[in-house]
């Protein structure tokens, strides 16, 4: 990305905001579903970027850590509006999704009856399949060989000894090292990208307020509640590599491990989170209604919300006019590789523990599990459907008894 200090603004935030609540509203099947909504959009429809511009920003945000279609929208409406466009594109697309989830958390604990506990227990159901779904794709896409299998395989061996957030921290490390030492990532080829109205004085302060955040807050995080409900959530986001499903264990170490979340509640949000557009990380505004200690509510979502979104787009901004020559270092490719296979690895022991072991009660519930996958992987049937078939599933299965 080449280093401007000033864009011409192309539009305008009030256009940026109508665009990406249209997306936000209709944008359903994950992130690589939603890279092609905008595409559609905002490429093709209304020309906002070329087509060699949008597949380098869909690269860039698919490298860092973070949720890549919501960073990909950011820096859009970034390029399109300047800063007031990038909050636009985010609050837009984001903002749909979040509040259906909010009122999901406060209803949810009204459910009672066969009817509610079983749509809550086909929704935990549904989890199970939408994780090995996922663990599948990413298993094909960032395992492709033996090496990157084993480093998959030796991340779960690091979490069955070293659990929690520790434990994953030290897979991804190692999985790095061990890319580097395979040495397999190749350099890309030099482009012009498309200016954006970032200079390299505030791309360096954004990384440095990405790393001092990482290491303060869980120095301060003890003096309040709400710093800790920050720390956790800021930790989990900047850790996220490789997909947003990744989300779910790095979400489950903060949340549930130290009884904030209960793993039943948590498993019926994700589940939940499934069958609305948008982004992924908006089960951050869910896991933040419900939490235990205050705040919770639409406090604790908002601060969930906004603490789990800020590391990816610090990481982003912070790189943007550097990302043209970073995308060239084969060693920067080959650390990714190895941390990217290493984060199958991390997905794959969550699909057995809390996934597996928290929804699967009996053998109905794993039939349930197992009609679930089939529709999604051999019949390509859309999540959000799948989660409507798991709900009534659930209530089947509690009305039977």
């Amino acid at each position: 990305m080449t280093d401007v200090t000033q864009t011409p603004q192309q539009g305008s935030a009030r256009e940026v905001f109508w665009a990406f609540l249209k997306l936000g509203l209709t944008s359903f099947g994950g992130p690589i579903a939603h890279l092609g909504y905008f595409r559609d959009e905002l490429v093709t429809r209304r020309g906002w970027v070329s087509e060699a511009a949008y597949a380098d920003l869909v690269a860039l945000c698919q490298f860092l850590p973070g949720p890549a279609s919501s960073q990909v929208g950011f820096a859009l409406g970034l390029m399109r509006a300047g800063w007031l466009g990038a909050l636009a594109a985010f609050t837009a697309f984001t903002l749909p999704s979040a509040l259906v989830l909010l009122g999901f958390a406060m209803t949810a604990a009204n459910l009672a009856g066969p009817v509610g506990t079983g749509a809550l227990n086909g929704l935990k159901i549904v989890a199970v399949a939408i994780v090995a779904q996922a663990v599948l794709g990413m298993a094909r896409a960032l395992c492709p060989d033996a090496a990157r299998a084993a480093i998959a395989a030796a991340a779960v061996v690091v979490l069955a000894f070293v659990p929690g957030p520790l434990g994953m921290v030290g897979a991804i490390t190692l999985g790095g090292v061990a890319g580097l030492m395979l040495g397999r990532g190749a350099t890309a080829p030099a482009g012009r990208s498309a200016p954006v109205p970032v200079s390299r004085g505030v791309a360096l302060g954004a990384l440095a307020a990405f790393f001092a955040l990482l290491a303060l807050l869980p120095l301060v995080a003890g003096q309040a509640q709400a710093l800790a409900v920050i720390d956790s959530f800021y930790r989990a986001g900047a850790l996220v590599f490789g997909g947003g499903h990744v989300v779910l264990p790095l979400l489950q170490a903060e949340v549930v491990a130290p009884g904030w979340v209960s793993p039943d509640a948590f498993l019926a949000g994700y589940g939940a989170a499934q069958a609305v557009p948008g982004p992924l990380f908006t089960f951050a505004a869910y896991l933040g209604a419900v939490l235990g200690p205050e705040p919770h509510g639409l406090a604790g979502a908002a601060l969930a919300l906004a603490a789990v979104f800020l590391p990816g787009f610090l990481l982003l901004v912070g790189v943007l006019p550097f990302w043209d020559q970073f995308r060239r270092m084969a060693r920067a490719q080959s650390l990714m590789q190895g941390a990217n296979a290493a984060v199958v690895g991390i997905l794959g022991a969550a699909l057995y523990a809390p996934v597996f072991t928290s929804a699967i009660g009996d053998m109905r519930d794993f039939a349930l599990a197992l009609a679930c996958f089939v529709l999604l992987v051999a019949w390509k049937a859309p999540p959000w459907a799948v989660v409507v078939v798991a709900a009534l599933g659930g209530v089947g299965l509690a009305l039977a008894g």
